[in-house]
């Protein structure tokens, strides 16, 4: 393994589980291997299918508020 990949790694071991797995997830589709599909929780999909309708309606979040949640992640 090169420096840049363990100290990568290193860097992510202080993250919680879930975002852990979520990268190693990545990490293992950009290095060819396959992964089973991801399964929404009922929330998530309630949450998924409200954004489509709100997409579908035209809704969309103005400049104003895009600005307002790259500011609140600091970006």
């Amino acid at each position: 393994m090169t420096i840049s990949l363990e100290q990568a790694v290193a860097s992510l071991r202080d993250l919680p589980a879930e975002t852990q797995d979520a990268l190693a997830r990545l990490l293992l589709q950009f290095a060819g291997v396959d992964q089973p599909p991801l399964e929404m929780s009922a929330e998530e999909t309630a949450s998924f299918d409200e954004s489509l309708a709100q997409a579908e309606r035209g809704e969309f979040a103005t400049d104003e508020q895009l600005r307002a949640i790259w500011a609140k992640h600091g970006l």
